[in-house]
């Protein structure tokens, strides 16, 4: 399938996969895992800020799910666990660190076409 044709496809796995990696969280997560290498709940948490308990371990759960995201629960008390990528979601996480990145080189321009958009309605 072509990319061009995901959107257009109700129902096609690519698109739910899409929309996993690139939710504001899922990219986040991706994002902190790639550069920290491994971390604690907790630690990704304060990474990441201004997410709640529950969205962070919902978008873990389908991260894991999808295979973006290995999560080792070691036998301790209190619970200790730890997450951090497979080699799918070290791809995945390249691949939206690229978006980032243009992202934060054209936040300007962004900015000044919205603007512009704007003042002329």
């Amino acid at each position: 399938m072509k990319v061009s044709e995901m959107g257009t496809v109700k129902g096609c796995p690519e698109r739910a996969v899409m929309e996993h990696v690139t939710s504001t969280w899922g990219v986040l997560v991706l994002l902190d895992l790639a550069d920290a290498g491994t971390l604690r709940f907790s630690e990704l948490r304060r990474r990441i800020g201004g997410v709640s308990e529950k969205m962070l371990t919902q978008t873990l759960r389908t991260l894991e799910r999808d295979g973006f995201v290995r999560r080792l629960a070691h036998p301790v008390i209190p619970p200790h666990v730890d997450y951090d990528l497979t080699p799918l979601g070290a791809q995945a996480a390249e691949m939206v660190g690229a978006l980032a990145r243009w992202t934060g080189d054209n936040v300007a321009a962004v900015a000044a076409a919205q603007q512009a958009y704007d003042a002329a309605r």
